[in-house]
């Protein structure tokens, strides 16, 4: 029995979902005739509160069109110094949009609106014109770390006075929600742009969606054509996402409860010298003493547990659908024996 917490992105389609994936209606999607895409589209737009949404094949496109989208080339875009659009999309920014970025070092991949105001450049001809903002919610290499609502709209409102645009990479949003039992529309209603993962935590195959107001995705479906994004007969995913949605949200809370078990065997090892706070589905810790960060992952593997060193002194471990008590049992037993 292989337990694989090397990401959420691993999930394969329940029986349920696959039924939903094999009946549904499909057409072509690039000439907007595929319904059950048009479906999962305004679904999601409506659960936000937003005028439209469009699907994609990541959460990496989704967050370049955002970023496109929201962008001149010469612009600076603002953001943590963890974040998934910095560390993880392969140099994105400058090579799709032709920006720089400016990074904060915030708390847990957070930052707050007063970092945010300290990053604005003044307007001169050779500065980078400031003219986005780019959160995660949950943050990944923060370890599913959740913002407080208040301080996201403390960002927005430095935002406005600022005349630059907020994107939320919520890859992992659903996550939060759960857990502070706030709801889709009022990020709507913050945010410029939002792009949501399905492929992650909700169990989707693939997917992911960005939502904004019309004229937004409007110019997001150009870009996606762009990017070589647009698909055919990509209702059979949708349905995945559909099914995801309906379904799946209030089950992350098990994921989240699985992740605190696991750390609790962690916290009582010596090799284990710091962990980050547990809020989500994500687990973040150093290693020290008897293991490297790749020691330990090595020593796992051993024994059909997979997990990720995503530094020479950090793991890290995420639960998911795939993720049975049973499996948490076994891999705690094993942590206690290490």
């Amino acid at each position: 029995m292989i337990i694989d917490l090397r990401s959420d992105t691993i999930t394969k389609p329940t029986p349920q979902m696959l039924e939903a994936m094999q009946a549904a209606p499909v057409g072509d999607d690039v000439f907007g005739e595929d319904e059950t895409v048009n479906k999962l589209e305004e679904k999601a737009a409506k659960l936000f509160d937003k005028q439209a949404s469009i699907f994609c094949p990541s959460g990496t496109m989704t967050n370049q069109i955002a970023i496109k989208c929201h962008t001149q080339p010469g612009d600076e875009v603002i953001c943590d110094t963890l974040s998934h659009v910095y560390q993880y999309e392969g140099g994105g920014i400058g090579f799709n949009s032709g920006c720089s970025v400016k990074l904060i070092t915030g708390t847990k991949g957070m930052i707050t609106a007063a970092q945010v105001q300290e990053s604005i450049n003044p307007y001169a001809d050779y500065k980078a014109n400031s003219s986005l903002v780019c959160i995660e919610n949950t943050t990944n290499r923060g370890g599913g770390a959740c913002y407080n609502f208040i301080d996201i709209q403390n960002i927005k409102e430095v935002c406005l006075q600022n005349n630059l645009k907020l994107h939320l990479d919520g890859a992992r949003l659903f996550n939060a929600l759960v857990v502070t039992g706030e709801i889709p529309a009022q990020y709507g209603q913050v945010f410029d742009s939002i792009s949501i993962c399905l492929s992650k935590g909700l169990g989707a195959p693939v997917g992911s969606l960005l939502l904004g107001n019309a004229d937004f995705i409007k110019k997001a479906r150009r870009i996606r054509k762009v990017l070589g994004g647009g698909m055919r007969q990509a209702g059979y995913l949708a349905a995945a996402g559909i099914y995801a949605l309906d379904n799946h949200i209030e089950r992350l809370k098990t994921d989240h409860e699985h992740a605190r078990i696991i750390a609790g065997a962690l916290a009582k090892k010596s090799f284990v010298t710091h962990m980050l706070p547990v809020e989500t589905n994500i687990l973040v810790f150093e290693v020290g003493g008897a293991y490297t960060a790749k020691t330990l992952v090595e020593r796992l593997g051993k024994e059909q547990v997979l997990a990720f060193d995503i530094s020479p002194t950090q793991v890290r471990m995420v639960t998911h659908l795939d993720i049975s008590p049973a499996m948490v049992h076994r891999l705690v037993s094993l942590i206690e024996k290490l």
